[in-house]
């Protein structure tokens, strides 16, 4: 939280405008470097221990804040019923992602789960009844090749068990972002209610399968440690609550644009800090990811803008407000 006060709270140091850039670049910074921290967690421990710790450190992030509010908001039923269900469906992402990016590289496991951007207008239906335009599907059929070409090395060849669980968080992960939209759209919700029931449910469901091994976590190295509470309170707790806080002070379209560049990210610090490597084709299969799903974000957005009636919250088509990312 030092870092988003830093950034936040002195007004006087920069226009309002640059530090909301400056936070919405941290947060996709700090989403991109989650797949090496999570990677090199799942080396220390089992995957199921490493999910169980980060929820609930999370978990007791949120709970201190929530405490240590002014004035204490009421919690509602629908919050809680809200909370629980995107819980189980944020769950479900986390574990994809987090066995995945354990047989795949954090390069290729950024990339890949970027999918989420262009398959969740797919399955949102909050927003407009007609048709995506053909251009969109041109898009999604990009990035169908770009994960193609992620998981070649000296050519093509099958997916890795890694690569398809990632493939599959990015699909879980998209009805878990449509899901948000459905739930919360014109519900006013508490967001830091949402997210703490979210880390609640989450630290319970892991609970049991990190039993076993709740000796080794406890014995964990420094280095290990580090990297859980950097998931939990970093990528997590901070990035959502950093993420509320710009996303009210811009654009939805530059907020997406700016969030958009997670993948980047992923793939620079898989590169520089964990000594991975692109090979040619994983390369142009890189460029083609990117290129793909910022060309389908920019269709979605205008379709959205020229079909409803109304102006319509076009960040729900962006990373999730809860934390999502590995």
């Amino acid at each position: 939280m030092i870092v988003f006060n830093l950034l936040v709270v002195q007004r006087g140091d920069m226009p309002v405008a640059r530090r909301t850039d400056a936070v919405l670049f941290l947060i996709a910074l700090v989403w991109g470097s989650s797949y090496l921290a999570a990677k090199a967690a799942t080396v220390a421990l089992p995957v199921a221990t490493v999910l169980f710790a980060r929820y609930a450190i999370s978990a007791l992030a949120c709970g201190a804040l929530v405490t240590s509010r002014r004035r204490a908001r009421r919690w509602t039923r629908a919050e809680v019923r809200a909370g629980s269900l995107l819980g189980v469906t944020q769950a479900a992402v986390l574990a994809l992602e987090t066995y995945g990016v354990a047989g795949t590289s954090a390069a290729h496991a950024g990339l890949i789960i970027s999918l989420t951007i262009v398959l969740t207008p797919l399955l949102d239906r909050t927003a407009g009844s007609r048709g995506l335009p053909w251009t969109f599907f041109a898009a999604a059929g990009m990035c169908v090749l770009a994960v193609g070409l992620l998981t070649s090395s000296s050519g093509l060849h099958a997916l890795r068990l890694g690569d398809v669980l990632v493939l599959a968080a990015a699909v879980v992960r998209a009805g878990h972002v449509a899901l948000v939209g459905r739930l919360t759209v014109r519900r006013p919700m508490d967001a830091l209610h949402l997210t703490t029931v979210q880390t609640v449910v989450g630290a319970a469901l892991f609970l049991a399968p990190a039993l076993t091994h709740l000796t080794d976590l406890a014995r964990s190295s420094v280095t290990t440690w580090s990297q859980l509470a950097y998931l939990a309170l970093f990528c997590s707790v901070f990035a959502f609550l950093a993420q509320t806080w710009a996303v009210q002070r811009t654009s939805a379209s530059r907020a997406s644009l700016l969030l958009g560049t997670e993948p980047i990210w992923a793939v620079a610090i898989g590169i520089s800090l964990g000594g991975e490597r692109l090979t040619v084709w994983a390369s142009l299969g890189a460029v083609l990811m990117v290129a793909g799903t910022y060309w389908g974000q920019a269709i979605e957005r205008t379709h959205r803008v020229t079909t409803t009636a109304e102006p319509v919250d076009e960040y729900r088509t962006c990373p999730t407000p809860a934390p999502t990312s590995v």
